[in-house]
C-alpha cells in the first residue's frame, strides 16, 4: 500500500475534498499540472463522476478520478492503437485492484455500506462535521491519489 502520510498527492486530494470538490474531482485536480490542465478544468472533467457517478452509488468516484487522470496521463489518442488500448486497460485494472486490495471494493456503495439498492436523489449532502465522521471518502480520494502518485513515479523510472 501506498504511505498515505508521505503522498503529497494524496495530501492535495484530502485538501481539495475538504474545500468541497467531489470525490472524483478531488483526485482529478490533484493531478493538473501533470495532465496540463488547470484545476478547475480538471473540476469539470471529473464532476459528473463523483457518489458513484452522479450520486448512484456505482464505481467509487475516486476510482473514476483515479482512471480519467490515467486516461489523460497515458491513455492512446489513436482510435486504431489496439496496443495501446490493450495496456491502458492493463493499467487501469492494475490501479482498480490496487485500491480494491486496500479497501475491499471499488464500488461507492459497498464502501459507504448502503443497501444494493441505493436510489439517493442526486442531490449532494452538506459537508458538515457529521458527514466527515460518517463518510470515509477522504481516506478514499487520499488512496487513489497515492496509488496514481506511485504509479507515476513507477513510470518515471522505466
Amino acid at each position: 500500500m501506498p504511505d498515505l502520510n508521505t503522498s503529497p498527492k494524496a495530501d492535495l486530494a484530502r485538501e481539495l475534498f475538504r474545500q468541497g470538490a467531489n470525490c472524483a474531482q478531488a483526485v482529478a485536480a490533484a493531478f493538473a499540472d501533470e495532465c496540463g490542465k488547470t484545476k478547475e478544468e480538471m473540476a469539470r472533467l471529473a464532476s459528473g463522476f463523483g457518489a458513484g457517478m452522479g450520486r448512484m452509488r456505482e464505481v467509487c468516484g475516486a476510482v473514476s478520478g483515479m482512471v480519467l487522470t490515467a486516461n489523460l496521463i497515458w491513455g492512446p489518442d489513436d482510435l486504431a492503437d489496439k496496443e495501446g488500448k490493450d495496456a491502458q486497460y492493463s493499467l487501469i485494472q492494475n490501479l482498480a485492484e490496487k485500491f480494491k486490495t486496500e479497501t475491499g471494493s471499488i464500488i461507492c456503495r459497498e464502501l459507504l455500506g448502503l443497501a444494493p439498492k441505493q436510489t439517493d436523489p442526486p442531490v449532494s449532502e452538506a459537508r458538515t462535521e457529521k458527514y466527515y465522521q460518517k463518510r470515509p471518502c477522504v481516506e478514499m480520494v487520499a488512496l487513489a491519489a497515492a496509488i496514481l502518485e506511485e504509479a507515476l513515479a513507477a513510470k518515471t523510472n522505466e
